[in-house]
């Protein structure tokens, strides 16, 4: 009964009841792979992004989503191969660091962060007939489905590691708040919040264990003019994913329904819902 009441508690309330309104006018629509999966490029006009309705879930592919930011002028991994024919990657043209990603999904399901044959997520080894088999059948199950193959980007000390998240959950140019993720695995780490000046927060998700004193990254205000650019420009709700690299800023990728609105804390669900009414007010 009590795990019941703080499940409930956590979940409900009028941000989570918009996280999951904004869910079902997104993806429950008879179009939304059609305007999801549409390929998108850096030199097509926004005019062209902006031609469909709710044209924001273009960018919850991950490709275009990249191709967004460079369109505004933003660092992204680079590319060394897309598409769904994962039968045809030849790895022997990679480098032994990178990673493989989906265009379409969440969690990091299906995420490989590959060290010399190692996927660092789940620290197991992977052959190449391995990968692809596993790649192929989510191609086969899921339509308009591709694989990203990208840089394995450095951290700031110049090392291929696990990189730190850094989620800013953004309003139409204003920052909220941001998440800084030290990522174990994809379900583990330890998480801190701030807002756009460093400044620590009290906890407005419950997702990780507190990751106490850290210190802000070298390009912080790289970050925070990036997510504020991006924001604007998406014009609406939305967290936005970086890393701090011996590049400076990168981009990661858009989410428009972090969490699907569960596990915020009491301050983080008034936080949001202040936002949200001040600058973006009446929409989903």
């Amino acid at each position: 009964m009590l795990n019941y009441i703080v499940h409930h508690l956590r979940n409900n309330g009028k941000f989570s009841k918009r996280i999951k309104k904004r869910y079902e006018i997104f993806w429950l629509d008879p179009q939304a792979e059609q305007v999801r999966n549409t390929p998108m490029t850096r030199h097509d006009s926004i005019e062209t992004w902006k031609a469909a309705p709710y044209w924001q879930r273009r960018l919850s592919n991950k490709y275009n989503a990249r191709e967004f930011a460079v369109m505004h002028g933003f660092q992204v991994p680079e590319l060394y191969w897309k598409g769904a024919d994962v039968e045809n990657i030849d790895f022997s043209k990679l480098p032994p660091y990178y990673v493989i990603r989906p265009t379409v999904g969440h969690s990091c399901n299906y995420v490989f962060v590959m060290d010399n044959g190692q996927n660092l997520f789940d620290k197991k080894h992977y052959t190449h007939e391995k990968i692809i088999a596993i790649l192929k059948n989510e191609v086969t199950k899921t339509p308009g489905l591709e694989f990203l193959i990208e840089e394995f980007l450095e951290n700031e000390e110049g090392n291929h590691a696990i990189l730190t998240d850094y989620k800013f959950y953004c309003f139409n140019g204003e920052i909220a708040c941001l998440y800084v993720i030290k990522r174990l695995s994809p379900k583990s780490g330890y998480g801190i919040f701030y807002d756009e000046h460093w400044n620590q927060l009290k906890k407005v998700q419950f997702n990780y264990p507190l990751w106490l004193d850290q210190k802000a990254p070298d390009c912080f205000n790289e970050m925070v003019a990036t997510a504020k650019t991006l924001s604007k420009s998406y014009g609406m709700f939305v967290r936005i994913d970086l890393y701090a690299t011996n590049k400076g800023c990168v981009f990661g990728e858009f989410t428009p329904t972090p969490s699907m609105g569960m596990n915020f804390t009491s301050f983080g669900k008034k936080l949001m819902l202040d936002y949200w009414d001040k600058y973006c007010p009446g929409l989903i």
